[in-house]
């Protein structure tokens, strides 16, 4: 089984969080600010790195790093370095607070996090979600959706899929006819089936179980149950491919989807992603980024960021 661990942002060699805390100190003092200086430090960090930054800043000017930030950028710039300056945890569970706060869910949100972290991450999001918003995810879950969805979300959060990287095929057969007994092969659907299978199974099992299935040619019944659970079954960095394609497809741009996935996915699987990327769409993603001129306007450098690599397509000033 491949094992998606490749990413683009390593942590920096010689690190030196004083020395980094100074140079974002001298970016932001005096008028204006020197956006580039900020990105070239908190973008060539690991989040462990800009963690030891943040304390180093109050250690050295006794002042919040995050607060003067805020207070010296904006719009797209302000998100994205505030989102890297995020402990991961908190950043997936802010990101599921603010998708169920308000008018409306953002259900896409809810699953891409929920069905691709491991079983201790998710648990320690649960656990920094009642922490740092005093709120239970799965009173706010229930809440915020219904039925069959509400109900793999709530299986999700318990982080119990079986995480096992061995394949049992005879258990994938057994699944996949379980699975159409409980659609095809009988009047109504059994939602229950399918959803103990894509939440407990491992995500190799569950790959072998829909290969399986497929043979039953209901493949597309689980599809509309379950998509994305199972894309993510299939191949994990074409899922996210496919959301960073259509957050910048048509007219406007997803920017919080665009700037969550690169973050969370920088030292994860973005290496993967952007080959899946090009492998799907024709196109590099740096270059679609480019030409939207995703964040800063006319400077080519900044979409160098995250990515640790250089592409010719990129569109340059």
């Amino acid at each position: 089984t491949v094992q998606y661990t490749q990413g683009t942002i390593q942590a920096a060699p010689n690190f030196d969080a004083n020395r980094d805390a100074e140079i974002l100190r001298k970016a932001m003092k005096g008028f204006g600010t020197d956006e580039q200086a900020i990105i070239d430090v908190v973008a060539n960090r690991s989040n462990d790195q800009r963690q030891k930054i943040k304390a180093a800043f109050k250690t050295m000017y006794g002042k919040d790093l995050i607060k003067d930030l805020k207070s010296e950028l904006s719009g797209n710039v302000e998100e994205l370095i505030l989102a890297l300056f995020m402990p991961s945890t908190y950043y997936d569970a802010w990101s599921l607070r603010h998708a169920m706060k308000g008018v409306g869910t953002q259900e896409r949100v809810l699953i891409e996090i929920l069905c691709t972290r491991t079983n201790q991450e998710i648990r320690d999001i649960v656990n920094c979600y009642k922490s740092e918003f005093g709120r239970d995810i799965e009173q706010d879950i229930r809440a915020d959706t219904s039925g069959h969805f509400e109900r793999l979300l709530i299986s999700m959060c318990q982080g119990n899929r079986d995480e096992n990287q061995n394949v049992d095929y005879q258990k994938a057969q057994e699944d996949a006819q379980r699975l159409y007994q409980a659609g095809e092969g009988r009047l109504g659907t059994d939602e229950s089936c399918f959803n103990m299978v894509l939440a407990s199974r491992s995500f190799p099992q569950l790959k072998a179980t829909v290969e399986a299935y497929s043979r039953h040619t209901i493949l597309e019944l689980i599809l509309k149950i379950y998509f994305i659970a199972v894309q993510c079954a299939l191949n994990r960095p074409a899922f996210f491919a496919e959301r960073l394609y259509y957050s910048m497809k048509g007219a406007g741009t997803d920017d919080s989807t665009l700037i969550r996935i690169i973050v969370t996915r920088s030292e994860i699987d973005l290496v993967q992603i952007k080959q899946v990327f090009s492998q799907m769409y024709q196109k590099t993603l740096k270059r679609i980024i480019c030409s939207l001129v995703f964040i800063f306007k006319t400077n080519w450098r900044t979409c160098n960021m995250l990515y640790a690599d250089t592409d010719p397509l990129c569109v340059k000033e």
